[in-house]
């Protein structure tokens, strides 16, 4: 049966607190998903999707602000709530400037943070609509793989692989350009939103485990590296059905043989 109810991630220090907004949101008819620390959370936000975010400052590791920078970073879309007791009108402007559709001030009333979803929800259904179909079902066909984007799945016939959402992102974006090269400039823009050494270490990092992903049918083909070399290189005239090429110093190009 499809589950129809709103999915909010809550994301708090406080099991007790955690425990009463649960308890009270699910008894209004929504599905309540928490997380003790932001770390637990980003990561639960790469592999599935959210309604509504309520994410509390004041975090163990990962905290709230980095938190909301994270999910800004690969959605724009699903609306987030702050909890804080800081209250400066500064921290206020923080919040909105990295993203915060709302500042909710501890202590606070639960019916009026229920309202405050409930509203918020009601003004951004558009963007939600929108939101879901960007993910709506996609199915990509190469070589001996098919890629779900919409479930985030890499199929091959000797094995599954669910994909971080950064990862079936840049898949979905060499697929839709394949056989043709992306300059590393587009790819960092398009899915870090910047383009800085940082971010480039990070794609570069991404990159190499879809390519890893991607060698399942050349194990055996592949000859032994040499020293100092990072190019994969193959025996004989063998040549990969699916592989993504590094143009050196200009960019990327995933091939795919018809």
């Amino acid at each position: 049966m499809e589950n129809n109810k709103e999915k909010i991630m809550l994301v708090d220090d406080s099991e007790n607190l955690r425990y009463v907004i649960k308890d009270y949101f699910e008894l209004e008819g929504y599905e309540v998903v928490d997380f003790k620390d932001g770390e637990m959370a980003a990561k639960a936000y790469n592999t599935d999707m959210y309604d509504l975010c309520i994410i509390d400052v004041m975090l163990p590791g990962k905290d709230g602000f980095s938190l909301l920078q994270d999910i800004r970073k690969i959605d724009d879309y699903t609306p987030i709530i702050i909890l804080t007791s800081r209250t400066s009108k500064e921290e206020r402007v923080k919040g909105f400037k990295l993203g915060c559709d709302d500042y909710v001030a501890k202590p606070f009333s639960i019916e009026e943070l229920e309202l405050r979803v409930r509203a918020i929800l009601k003004r951004c259904k558009r963007g939600t609509a929108v939101q879901k179909a960007l993910y709506e079902e996609k199915i990509y066909k190469m070589g001996n793989f098919t890629f779900n984007f919409s479930g985030m799945q890499l199929i091959h016939p000797k094995m599954t692989r669910t994909l971080t959402r950064k990862e079936a992102e840049l898949l979905k974006l060499l697929l839709d350009h394949k056989n043709k090269l992306i300059p590393r400039e587009i790819i960092l823009k398009e899915i870090w939103g910047e383009d800085d050494h940082a971010v480039g270490r990070s794609m570069d990092v991404f990159l190499t485990k879809l390519r890893s992903y991607l060698q399942i049918d050349d194990e055996g083909h592949i000859a032994p590296k040499e020293k100092g070399k990072r190019k994969v290189t193959y025996i004989g005239d063998y040549k990969p059905l699916v592989e993504i090429v590094n143009v050196h110093g200009t960019g990327f190009m995933l091939k795919v043989s018809e």
